[in-house]
């Protein structure tokens, strides 16, 4: 795929060269009087969909973006990291390729997914938390069999009895009424725009997830078996998405996307992935986090003028004790600024600092604010 010199600024330059290729720039401003659709170059042929009709653009969720972003992110610095950053997230949405992002748990790599959306104006992120009972249908889709049978029943019993004639005229209820999209099978709708798709903690899944989920990459499209098998009757059914309040139809039985979504899968590092999945992701690693890039993550929180009061001090303590005691969450940072800022009187500053330095115990449990024995 050749890259044109001429691709179309987003309209919020930073003052650094940066690459004319890059869509996603990390620095924290959304896109102006433009949107992903205007500047994202055609897909590679072998990784075109054609899934329709093309469905809305996708809701907001301002509210899930402040709680993980702040309600006023500060333009990034470019931190060392951030070019490394920027050139993966590109190159997953230029390829169209889900990106793996491994790193030391606490150090933001969840977050790159809601930095995504908020940047290129791409609405609702869809997460999927996996566990080691996830499985890729879940991911896919849900259907209440048990549900539909029991109601089936209830609505022969209320007209009369569960005789031939009456299953005859009272037939059960419409199957599309029993199928909701999980976060994956949602993402995998034909949207004009990708949607953002953050599959959390996917070390922690069952050995077989990644493997199955290299079909349904590579193919950007997934049947419903429930669905198929009724499609004569119901060419097109009607099912809920993992969007709160939205539905969809689908038209016999399968999904296809159409943008293929730009998907984030976050790893602690706690296990290996077959190498057939590896070939088919792009990888980023997320660096510990520098000083910089902590006083922007708290400054987005908190305000410039609460960080140049406390900032300073607290990320120095913060960044010596994450040496001493091998590696602290971001979280650990918040939490401890907001106590040390809050209700707090005259005369009480350092006390404060003490408590909130009470909360940066080591990740596995031992340290200040814990009791051993």
């Amino acid at each position: 795929m050749t890259l044109p010199d001429d691709t179309p600024a987003t309209g919020t330059e930073p003052h650094d060269a940066r690459p004319r290729w890059w869509i996603y720039r990390g620095t924290g401003e959304r896109l102006q009087d433009t949107s992903l659709g205007d500047l994202l170059p055609p897909p590679p042929p072998w990784r075109r969909f054609n899934g329709g009709p093309v469905l809305p653009p996708p809701p907001l969720d301002s509210a899930e973006t402040v709680r993980r972003l702040g309600a006023h992110p500060p333009v990034r610095a470019s931190s060392e990291a951030a070019p490394l950053e920027a050139d993966m997230v590109n190159s997953a949405i230029l390829l169209r390729r889900p990106l793996l992002v491994s790193g030391r748990p606490g150090t933001g790599k969840s977050s790159l997914a809601y930095r995504i959306s908020r940047e290129l104006r791409l609405g609702r992120v869809l997460r999927w938390h996996i566990t080691s009972r996830s499985t890729l249908q879940r991911g896919l889709y849900e259907y209440d069999a048990i549900g539909r049978v029991q109601d089936t029943a209830a609505l022969r019993a209320a007209a009369g009895g569960p005789d031939a004639e009456h299953e005859e005229a009272t037939p059960p209820p419409a199957v599309g009424d029993y199928v909701q999209l999980g976060p994956l099978g949602t993402a995998l709708l034909p949207h004009a725009e990708p949607r953002v798709l953050l599959i959390d903690e996917l070390d922690k899944s069952d050995l077989d997830l990644a493997n199955d989920l290299l079909s349904v990459f590579e193919e950007g499209s997934f049947s419903i078996p429930e669905l198929l098998r009724a499609r004569r009757r119901h060419p097109t059914v009607t099912v809920l998405t993992d969007d709160p309040g939205r539905e969809v139809e689908i038209s016999d039985g399968l999904v296809t996307c159409n943008a293929f979504p730009i998907v984030v899968m976050t790893s602690n590092s706690e296990r290996e992935f077959p190498p057939a999945f590896l070939r088919r992701c792009l990888l980023l690693h997320m660096p510990e986090p520098d000083e910089t890039d902590l006083a922007d993550m708290l400054t987005a929180h908190f305000g410039s003028e609460t960080v140049d009061e406390w900032g300073g001090t607290l990320i120095a303590r913060f960044l010596e004790r994450s040496r001493q005691r091998g590696g602290l969450s971001i979280d650990q940072l918040l939490n401890s600024l907001y106590l040390a800022t809050s209700h707090r009187s005259k005369g009480q500053d350092g006390d404060l600092l003490e408590l909130a330095e009470a909360l940066w115990h080591r990740l596995d449990g031992t340290g200040p604010g814990t009791r051993t024995g």
